[in-house]
């Protein structure tokens, strides 16, 4: 296929968090926010005047600093990102919002504050930490809600002088929406036999619409989606197997280029940084205030491991399987983080599931964060695409 237009362009904007997007977005006087998670909403972080930037450490060699702090027996995602702010890599926030969904990156956090970390150059800066519910429940909805009004409306009022009333919450919904639609409808493309859009070229799309301000991408993201529309496939198909990849982060575009290179096309992206959840529409209600709405949609469309209840357990189970089947997917990759206590459980417990009692081919994987381990995962995959192919050959079995 001919390649994107804009692809080159979006791939340089992701060889640093500080890109030159993000840096023409605070010359204009906006406030960079960062974030590493999903229970902190890019929505609010996106209201006028400021503008949300997800994390990432790409280009990561060793984090001995960060292990210094952090110890080396912890998640090597958030040592990464420690030893990145000290180096002084987020220097350009405005704030950091946290949440309690994983202690360790809580932790990682909060040595912004005990190190000082980019106070020093914007005396302005904040760390602000939120406790989240882990049940679906009304008070748990507004509990949540509270926490979105305390620890990110207010201090941005208090600190930046951000209007964070209804109107302009209901504004942030409308264009985060705008944002979700683009995506979502080039990812529908993945359910399609020849896709017209690789599963590289997504990964990086999506990213794209994570790390750099909005408004500043979205003008090239809907000429991509109509040159995606009217791009000519080849004839061949250039994938082995369709593949569901699901887990904790996957920031980094290589390692979906890595599978492509092993025969597969990922045709869902069901982890941290992927748009399965993250790029649904928010719908508010007739009777609903946008901050209500916001807290509800996150708590329903989430898919965290630290829900342990049974009915969202289950729950994620059935919505990997419903990938399977609305993607026309070979089979499932569970994808854990070293040392991630949540997600080593729902791998385990993912992969029993699915391959045994859901006859669904799958296979769970412990990586680090840096593709310095590719050789020994590029076996593995080779191994898993090669056993669907025999499968499909002696009729499914």
């Amino acid at each position: 296929m001919k390649d994107l237009k804009h692809l080159i362009y979006f791939e340089n904007l992701l060889r640093q968090s500080d890109n030159e997007l993000v840096e023409k977005a605070v010359a204009d006087g906006n406030i960079a926010l960062g974030y590493t998670c999903y229970f902190v909403p890019e929505v609010l972080l996106n209201l006028k005047g400021c503008f949300s930037s997800r994390l990432r450490a790409p280009g990561t060699g060793n984090t001995d600093v960060g292990s210094y702090y952090m110890t080396n027996k912890t998640c090597p995602f958030t040592r990464s990102i420690l030893e990145r702010a000290i180096e002084g890599g987020y220097n350009f926030l405005g704030a950091l919002i946290s949440s309690e969904t994983c202690q360790m990156m809580h932790r990682g956090h909060e040595h912004f504050e005990m190190l000082d970390l980019v106070k020093k150059e914007n005396d302005k800066f904040f760390l602000s930490m939120m406790d989240v519910p882990f049940v679906m429940e009304e008070d748990a909805i507004l509990s949540y809600e509270t926490q979105l009004r305390t620890k990110i409306l207010e201090p941005l009022e208090a600190v930046y002088g951000i209007d964070v009333s209804e109107e302009a919450i209901r504004k942030a919904v409308d264009d985060h929406n705008e944002i979700c639609k683009i995506i979502t409808e080039i990812g529908d493309f993945r359910k399609s036999e020849n896709p017209p859009v690789t599963s590289y070229e997504f990964h990086v799309l999506q990213l794209i619409t994570e790390v750099c301000p909005q408004y500043l991408v979205i003008d090239k993201l809907k000429e991509t989606l109509e040159e995606i529309k009217n791009r000519k496939t080849d004839e061949a198909l250039p994938y082995r197997a369709r593949i569901v990849l699901t887990g904790s982060e996957v920031d980094d575009p290589e390692f979906t280029k890595l599978l492509e290179s092993c025969g597969a096309y990922v045709v869902a992206d069901r982890y941290c940084y992927g748009s399965l959840p993250g790029r649904e529409e928010i719908i508010i209600g007739k009777d609903e205030t946008a901050l209500h709405a916001i807290a509800r949609h996150y708590l329903e469309t989430s898919q965290c491991p630290r829900f342990m209840n049974r009915e969202k357990a289950d729950g994620r189970k059935n919505y990997i399987e419903k990938l399977v089947k609305d993607y026309n997917a070979d089979g499932v990759i569970y994808l854990q983080m070293k040392f991630c206590e949540y997600w080593s459980y729902e791998r385990v417990l993912g992969v029993h599931v699915l391959n045994d009692e859901r006859k669904i081919p799958t296979i769970g994987i412990e990586k680090e964060y840096s593709m310095a381990s590719a050789g020994q995962l590029r076996t593995r995959f080779q191994a898993f695409i090669e056993s669907i192919e025999i499968k499909k050959i002696q009729g499914g079995d």
